[in-house]
């Protein structure tokens, strides 16, 4: 019962962690090439999944590869 316990302390702490991260994260606006880097990946790992079936390895390469393309493709326009 106390390793139970335990174990849900660890994953409480771990999701608190992971919490604050992302919002110190968010503590300033994106910039206009981070906002390219999550829309390719948000496009690139929809078109992986539709064109491999729902495949996992599909949709992570697709998401990858949008999101190189994103980052490319606002890499001029980054600097504010």
């Amino acid at each position: 019962m106390f390793q139970i316990l335990r174990m849900s302390a660890l994953a409480l702490l771990a999701q608190l962690v992971v919490v604050g991260l992302g919002l110190v994260a968010c503590s300033s606006p994106p910039t206009r090439q981070e906002i390219g880097i999550a829309s390719g990946a948000v496009v690139g790992g929809v078109a992986g999944a539709v064109l491999t079936g729902g495949s996992t390895l599909g949709t992570a390469a697709g998401a990858a590869g949008g999101a190189l393309v994103g980052r490319e493709l606002t890499k001029n326009g980054a600097k504010k």
